[in-house]
């Protein structure tokens, strides 16, 4: 399985939106092939973290193309710099 971690700083705006619209989140993310779970970490600075879990890379990569494109379609006037992205293969799995 690969993983893909994505942090935004100073993201209370997009914790809002992503909150009051999660069916839609949810939509867009679970229909990527191969996925497997979808997290949402509220962190105490105002960040947020988003993990993804899919079968392979291509749809992480996937979940991050659709990710970037909804937050720039349903955010509009939000300025907020592009996450960091952490991303790798699974090594253990419990």
């Amino acid at each position: 399985m690969h993983v893909v971690v994505r942090r935004y700083v100073g993201a209370s705006k997009l914790i809002d939106v992503t909150l009051e619209r999660q069916s839609d989140v949810r939509e867009v993310i679970s229909s990527v092939p191969g996925f497997r779970a979808y997290y949402g970490v509220r962190a105490g600075d105002g960040g947020m973290l988003t993990v993804t879990v899919c079968d392979d890379e291509a749809g992480t990569s996937e979940s991050s193309r659709r990710a970037a494109e909804w937050v720039r379609n349903n955010v509009p006037g939000m300025t907020i710099d592009p996450p960091e992205i952490i991303a790798g293969e699974t090594y253990l799995n419990f």
